[in-house]
């Protein structure tokens, strides 16, 4: 019960934290563009990472393939990592924490989300092991 509860609950604040992202994309675009350029990424990224964004977390909560939901889970996990690292590699670390905060919270979600899923993934279970 401890496992559905975790999973419901990391899953949750991780579409919150991709959700929130997504909004602050849409409302403040100079803002984000100026902190993409700051850490060396061209403005033109700010769009499809919208996209990203909002179809991660839609792929995760929906689960309409268990594939589909395993490639979000992909997705956002090169997607903090990178984020992460290119913090660190500007020596803001600061700026890498909402990273690490997601990247707990997705280890969190992704390692639970058999608990709490009718169709199991294949994936989530060789993690188990």
């Amino acid at each position: 019960m401890a496992a559905i509860y975790t999973y419901w609950i990391s899953t949750a604040l991780l579409c919150l934290l991709y959700l929130t992202s997504a909004y602050m994309y849409l409302t403040r675009g100079d803002w984000v563009r100026q902190a993409l350029a700051e850490l060396g990424y061209p403005a033109y990224l700010v769009p499809g990472m919208i996209v990203v964004k909002v179809l991660g977390p839609a792929a995760i909560l929906l689960r309409a393939s268990v594939a589909l939901s395993d490639l979000a889970y992909a997705g956002i996990l090169f997607h903090l990592l990178l984020a992460g690292l290119a913090y660190l590699g500007v020596r803001r670390s600061g700026g890498a924490v909402p990273a690490i905060v997601g990247l707990v919270l997705l280890a969190a979600s992704f390692v639970t989300q058999n608990a709490a899923r009718e169709i199991p993934s294949p994936y989530a279970q060789t993690m188990m092991l």
